[in-house]
């Protein structure tokens, strides 16, 4: 199970993901995001990352150039885009876009039909936020989504339920962030680390 640990802030955190086994660490980068960080931050906490680390660069309705900037400056792996960014962008961006999908029911997972992309980051609809909502949604329509791609699993994960999202759905991967927080933007150390081994061991 391929484990991303999102909302990624400072290198203590970062470093503790990495060694417990994460396979890819996501860093925010759009500026409305209570977890947002700046390009500085992200380029130096990747700089202190061991290989093999695929680091994700999350943005939201963000000009091309800016992502392309930011992709070059940080030296970021994938570019997760978790607004309502069109197609056509994410086919020019290359192969390296995941692209989120906020599902509220079974209509919600059309908006997947025109997305050529790497991965579909399935996440919680919620009215006015693009993602961390730390709420769970039906995970039958996860299961139905992976008709259209590959799926990493997002919304309300933690260490007491991602064994069953995992057995229930099956996704490519998973993905968490306030799941694992002490607080906003600062990770709880044992959460994270029995996370990442239940999803491992799942």
């Amino acid at each position: 199970m391929r484990v991303k640990i999102c909302g990624i802030m400072n290198v203590h955190d970062a470093l503790a993901a990495a060694e417990f086994g994460a396979d890819a660490l996501g860093f925010v980068l759009y500026r409305s995001s209570p977890r947002y960080t700046d390009l500085k931050t992200v380029k130096n906490i990747i700089a202190q990352l061991p290989p093999f680390v695929t680091t994700v660069g999350v943005f939201a309705n963000s000009e091309e150039r800016e992502i392309l900037s930011a992709v070059n400056e940080c030296g970021l792996d994938v570019i997760q885009l978790q607004g309502d960014e069109p197609a056509d962008l994410c086919r020019r961006l290359g192969n390296r876009v995941i692209k989120a999908i906020r599902v509220r029911d079974k209509f919600s997972l059309n908006r997947m039909i025109p997305y050529k992309v790497r991965a579909f980051v399935l996440d919680t609809f919620r009215n006015g936020q693009l993602g961390g909502t730390g709420e769970t949604f039906d995970w039958n329509l996860a299961v139905d989504a992976k008709k259209f791609g590959k799926i990493i699993l997002a919304g309300g994960l933690t260490p007491d339920n991602i064994q069953q999202a995992i057995e229930q759905v099956r996704p490519y991967g998973v993905d968490v962030s306030s799941g694992v927080e002490e607080r906003v933007g600062k990770k709880d150390v044992s959460k994270l680390k029995r996370f990442i081994e239940i999803a491992n061991q799942t």
